[in-house]
């Protein structure tokens, strides 16, 4: 599809200056703009390339400070915040190549599921007894969603995600390919032989709306009850969360972390890549857990800021960390006190 200076312009109340019937078909970043494409200008550090770029368009900010003369070739659109007026683009032209409508005659659809309108289903994709799939969603092709899974309006799940039995996801949720949603939770039992008995998981997992999850995160079943992942979660690739965990509203977590069964993280909290957290404990609101961080304890303070494994308070964390860099330079200097000790006890007893 192609878009006008003028019409974007007008999405995003800026003003145009340079030709306003030029049109493109294509993003691109500044310094690899070329002819048709669309680009904007939000760092400083990229100030050069407007001068050099060959895109046809570029958003930048009204308070943006030309030094020298741009290409003629180049129409600018001034805004108010060119990285969020871009952003609104870029979920624009998501939302138009992933518009799709219509029920592949590949897929297998049960006839006791309910199919809202509007909604697109690709080849190969699975929709299992009782499953309820709202207006306006899409099952891209190769996924599964088990029997009697609630499926929202507006929601996307895209190629070879899996959504077991029982599952419920609420409105406007992204799930990215891979993704794995309501497997059994680890529960194993040992006993007299020294061998482990599977503890049946008979709960499910409740999505809320607005979340979205990365590419082939895991999220398990509850034993009993429901796993909850709260609305405006936003999950990374390679996430594994375990049964009964609760995830609060709005907390972002990055790539590779793992929660262990039955804990309680709150709202708003900030989780770092590679972090480990032991099951069964409580995580506060606006808590914020750097990378590659292991809890190994509750967190009740609103708040917090911690680092290191186990995590400890990131100011305890930094302090102990310039004492660590330096122990081998401490280690001669204990090694030196100890030498002139030694020579000073050797003197007086002579």
């Amino acid at each position: 599809m192609k878009f006008s200076a003028r019409q974007i312009s007008e999405i995003l109340q800026g003003t145009v200056e340079g030709d306003y019937d030029v049109t493109v078909s294509s993003l691109s970043k500044i310094e690899e703009g070329k002819a048709g494409s669309l680009s904007f200008l939000a760092n400083p550090k990229y100030a050069e390339y407007i001068y050099e770029t060959d895109a046809s368009i570029v958003i930048l900010g009204k308070d943006f400070q030309l030094e020298k003369e741009i290409k003629d070739s180049l129409t600018l659109i001034r805004v108010e915040d060119a990285y969020a007026s871009f952003s609104t683009l870029l979920e624009m032209y998501n939302q138009v190549k992933n518009n799709k409508t219509g029920i592949s005659e590949e897929a297998t659809i049960s006839e006791s599921a309910s199919i809202g309108e509007n909604v697109y289903i690709g080849p190969k994709a699975v929709i299992g007894n009782n499953v309820t799939v709202g207006d306006n969603s899409k099952i891209f092709p190769g996924s599964c969603i088990g029997d009697n899974s609630k499926i929202g309006n507006d929601t996307t799940i895209f190629s070879g995600a899996f959504i077991y039995s029982e599952t419920e996801i609420g409105n406007s949720c992204t799930i990215h390919s891979g993704v794995i949603i309501g497997a059994d939770g680890f529960g194993f039992s040992p006993n007299s032989e020294n061998n482990y008995k599977k503890v049946p998981q008979i709960g499910n997992v409740i999505i809320e709306d607005h979340v979205e999850i990365g590419a082939n995160t895991c999220i398990d079943r509850a034993t009993l009850g429901s796993t909850i992942i709260r609305k405006g979660v936003k999950l990374d690739n390679l996430i594994q969360i375990a049964h009964n965990v609760e995830i609060g509203v709005n907390t972002v977590i990055a790539a590779q972390t793992g929660i262990a069964g039955s804990t309680k993280i709150g709202r708003d909290c900030m989780i770092g890549g590679q972090v480990g957290i032991v099951g069964h404990i409580k995580i506060a609101d606006q808590v914020k857990i750097a990378a590659q961080s292991g809890i190994g304890h509750s967190i009740e303070e609103v708040g917090a800021i911690v680092q290191g494994s186990p995590a400890i308070p990131i100011g305890d964390f930094k302090r102990s960390y310039v004492v660590f860099r330096n122990l081998p330079n401490l280690e001669k200097t204990i090694k030196s006190l100890k030498e002139k000790i030694n020579e000073i006890k050797s003197s007086v007893s002579q």
